[in-house]
C-alpha cells in the first residue's frame, strides 16, 4: 500500500537523481572543453534552442548568444537536410579566420556547440565530440533536459 509520504519520498529521490545527473552532464561537458586541445568554449543546447549546459561559468548573455548561434546553425542544417533529403545532423563545421565553430547532435534532440582556435585539430575535436555524445547523450532524457534548463537558467 502506498501512502502520500511514499509518493513524496519517491518524488524527492527522483528530483535528487535528476540534479545529480544534471551535475554529471555539466561536469562531462566541462571536462570535454578543458581536456580537448584547441577548445575555447563548449555548450549544450536543447532542441528548442535553449541553453542547457555551459563548459565554464561565463556571462549569461555570452552563453545565451552562443546558444542562439548554435540553434540557428542547427536550424539551417535541418533546412538543408529537408530540402535535399540528407538525413539527420551529424556535424556542422564553420571555418572562420580566427577559429572554428562546430555543432554536433548529442541525443534527445540536443546539440553540442564548440568554439575552437584556428590551430585546433578538427579531426581530434570531432572524435572527442562523438565520444561526448556517446557518453552524455545516452543519459539525456526529456526529464534531464528540463532539469538542465533549470540549472543553466540559474548560472550567471
Amino acid at each position: 500500500m502506498t501512502t502520500p509520504t511514499d509518493k513524496s519520498g519517491s518524488a524527492e529521490r527522483e528530483t535528487t537523481d535528476l540534479r545529480a545527473a544534471a551535475a554529471d552532464f555539466t561536469w562531462l561537458l566541462d571536462r570535454f572543453a578543458t581536456e580537448t586541445a584547441g577548445v575555447v568554449d563548449a555548450i549544450a543546447v536543447s532542441s528548442d534552442g535553449l541553453l542547457i549546459a555551459v563548459s565554464q561559468l561565463r556571462e549569461q548573455a555570452d552563453s545565451e548568444r552562443l546558444a542562439a548561434i548554435v540553434s540557428g546553425v542547427t536550424s539551417l542544417a535541418a533546412g538543408a537536410s529537408g530540402n535535399y533529403g540528407l538525413g539527420d545532423l551529424n556535424k556542422v563545421i564553420i571555418d572562420l579566420e580566427g577559429g572554428h565553430v562546430l555543432v554536433s547532435s548529442i541525443g534527445c534532440g540536443a546539440v553540442l556547440g564548440v568554439v575552437t582556435t584556428k590551430e585546433a585539430k578538427l579531426g581530434n575535436i570531432a572524435y572527442e565530440m562523438t565520444l561526448f555524445a556517446n557518453r552524455a547523450g545516452a543519459a539525456l532524457t526529456p526529464q534531464l533536459v528540463m532539469e538542465l534548463k533549470k540549472s543553466a537558467g540559474s548560472v550567471g
